[in-house]
């Protein structure tokens, strides 16, 4: 039989590292429980072996306090059942006798430490403390956080524009906040750059920031990837994960191109942003989530909102501070200084003399259209610094439609002749929507991915208009 209290299967205001305590003595049971609630603990408690490593396969927890010697199952059994279940588990073993060869195993088998009976409350406090820090710097990624608080300042977000300097302004008044927002602008402006600036002057510096790409995974792997899974949740699930939502403890998620997102994907993200709570796939337990949501996206969501494919509450929910950012070809006064950034950046790593782009070279970079925005000028800049042989970058290292000033210049708008009565455009633009996807699909052989590539567009939008139109 469990042994549970009220005060266990409530979850605190924070989250709190969940500790499940296994002893067949009931006193023992007891004064752990106490102890460890007062430093802030959420305690789970088991009498017996059996129904630990029940609790175990059903629920998540940071750290396992288990008596060696109990009558049906011993503590390094559900050691060993628990580094099954969840691998970075950390196990404490308690026992009358410190020199038993159980101890001893357990260490062995990954226990952080042991304590004899009767034990120091004090020392079981500071063991406890140090295991769970142990576990934190484990799961955390130090270097990775250090190389985001030194290289994401502002320096690898380039620009004097007007457009650029409004940006900048925006985030340092906002990164402070905890209010979730929404970065919109093309593919190749640097939203996720904006994102980790946001999250690098905000008050969750310290803590993790994690990228999610929302269009890249289908919906049930989505969901695992977000959420975690508990063990046996799915074929493949051997063990519990967590999702990067958990990951992101404290610190703040990036949901880039949330556009993509299931209907289904949407109804639970809306439950995060709502209740700042989530459940493990597979799992019951609710966990909090002390998080900051960043959400980003290249389409136009007011549309997929009006369109029925995007929820209009959740739009409402991430949509709280908006960042727009502009396109390359609306701020030209920053590709000199972009060019020369990015020139140094792969002069450096190339370890080559490539020390300044010519005159003639940096008026064909300000005259193109960009459609690839900053990430085009990126590549551009890095095949160029790959392929000079001279100190300057020359036209003819650029590509060919920019080195012999091929591509053409924007056309202007068609000229249209509008009826004197009028028409439904509505309609007329819904036919001249058809028409291009029913050609994609002739022209790719009725495979739906190429012709989605073909029209630019994502495969999850194309299919939206395949059925809308019934061109099956």
């Amino acid at each position: 039989m469990t042994t549970m209290t009220p005060e266990t299967t409530a979850r605190p205001a924070t989250t709190a590292s969940r500790i499940l305590v296994v002893d067949d003595e009931r006193s023992m049971r007891e004064l752990l429980a106490i102890v460890l609630k007062r430093e802030g603990y959420d305690v789970h408690l088991a009498d017996n072996g059996h129904d630990a490593i029940a609790l175990l396969e059903q629920q998540p927890f940071d750290l396992l306090i288990s008596d060696i010697k109990m009558p049906d199952v011993s503590g390094v059994d559900v050691l060993r059942a628990a580094k099954r279940v969840d691998q970075e588990i950390i196990g404490i073993m308690v026992t009358a006798f410190a020199s038993t060869e159980s101890a001893v195993e357990a260490l062995r088998m990954g226990a952080y430490d042991y304590l004899s009976k009767p034990f120091d409350v004090d020392e079981l406090k500071l063991v406890v403390r140090n295991a769970l820090e142990r576990r934190q710097l484990r799961q955390e990624n130090v270097l990775l956080k250090r190389a985001l608080h030194t290289s994401h300042q502002f320096a690898n977000i380039v620009g004097r524009s007007e457009p650029m300097l409004a940006v900048f302004g925006l985030v340092e008044t906002i990164a402070p906040t905890n209010s979730t927002i929404l970065i919109t602008g093309e593919s190749g402006t640097g939203k996720e750059l904006v994102a980790r600036a946001i999250h690098v002057h905000s008050l969750r510096r310290d803590r993790p920031f994690v990228a999610v790409n929302c269009g890249a995974l289908p919906e049930t792997l989505l969901e695992s990837e977000l959420f975690g899974h508990m063990r046996g949740a799915f074929t493949g699930a051997a063990s519990n994960k967590k999702g990067l939502v958990e990951v992101a403890e404290h610190g703040t998620i990036f949901l880039d191109e949330i556009g993509e997102m299931s209907p289904m994907m949407q109804v639970k993200l809306l439950r995060v942003l709502q209740e700042r709570k989530f459940r493990r796939v597979g799992g019951v337990e609710e966990i909090e989530a002390d998080i900051r949501v960043i959400a980003a996206t290249n389409q136009d969501l007011s549309r997929l909102v009006a369109d029925g494919r995007f929820r209009e509450d959740l739009y409402y929910r991430i949509n709280v501070i908006p960042v727009q950012l502009p396109p390359l070809r609306e701020r030209r006064e920053d590709i000199p200084l972009l060019a020369e950034h990015f020139l140094a950046k792969y002069r450096e790593q190339m370890n080559k003399p490539v020390l300044s782009i010519s005159h003639e070279a940096m008026a064909r970079l300000e005259a193109a259209p960009w459609p690839g925005n900053v990430r085009e000028l990126e590549n551009v800049i890095e095949r160029a610094v790959a392929l000079e042989r001279t100190p300057a970058i020359l036209p003819e290292s650029l590509p060919p439609a920019l080195a012999t000033g091929a591509r053409p210049a924007a056309a202007g708008p068609p000229a249209v002749d509008l009826p004197e009565s009028g028409f439904d455009l509505e309609e007329h633009v819904q036919q001249i929507e058809r028409d291009y996807i029913a050609r994609a699909l002739e022209r790719a052989g009725g495979v739906q991915v190429k012709a989605a590539e073909l029209l630019g567009m994502s495969f999850r939008s194309f299919r939206y208009y395949v059925k809308k139109y019934n061109l099956r």
